[in-house]
């Protein structure tokens, strides 16, 4: 067992340490950090590669995450075949808000049209596979709006609200969160990197 104390690294350190581990053959890991936000997104990492995630919380303020290498191939078998064509069978859509107000001008004006934005896409099909949110966009999903209704019913419905961890960190809004996962720019850059098509009001 491979052992990892990540107590202590800021977001995303304790994700990159992990997949370097992977990256270089590991197959069993324990990492250790002391917050929930990293634990999660550890877990989801580990659980993103096809291995096995056991979460432990130790104490107060420790968890423990151990990651056991499983056989993805299955999943690879069938993504080599959905793509055999060489053009994906569903496109990956994500929508993109980096800001509190949608456009330039007024502020006020801005705001009221980015809560129309967000209360929109439940009626445009296809439904995007996640929402990523970063710098004072993260403000959405942390305070009370029709853009926060709007977004609890995209959850319900399957799309994945990933909010940057760094920009909760920076308004004071980590504790305040509402809705969607707390993630890192190593997820959001990798969400970014493997859409097919990327959305944004802005």
């Amino acid at each position: 067992m491979h052992i990892l104390d990540c107590i202590g690294m800021p977001c995303p350190q304790p994700v990159l340490r992990v997949k370097e581990a992977l990256d270089a053959g590991g197959t069993a890991i324990e990492v250790v950090v002391d917050n929930e936000a990293s634990q999660n997104n550890v877990a989801r990492f580990g659980r993103s590669r096809g291995h096995a995630v056991n979460c432990r919380k130790k104490g107060e303020s420790l968890y423990t995450i151990t990651i056991t290498a499983g056989d993805n191939t299955t999943d690879q078998t069938f993504e080599a075949d959905a793509y055999s064509c060489g053009l994906p069978t569903s496109a990956k859509m994500i929508y993109v808000i980096s800001s509190d107000s949608m456009g330039r001008g007024s502020d006020q004006l801005g705001w009221a049209l980015l809560q129309t934005f967000v209360q929109t896409i439940k009626e445009v099909r296809p439904l995007p596979e996640k929402i990523v949110l970063y710098n004072s966009g993260v403000k959405l999903v942390a305070t009370e709006s029709g853009a926060l209704e709007a977004l609890r019913q995209l959850q319900a419905a399957g799309v994945e609200i990933l909010a940057c961890g760094t920009c909760l960190d920076f308004f004071q809004l980590k504790s305040a969160i509402q809705v969607g996962q707390i993630s890192n720019m190593l997820e959001i850059m990798s969400t970014m990197a493997e859409a097919d098509k990327i959305v944004s009001p802005f």
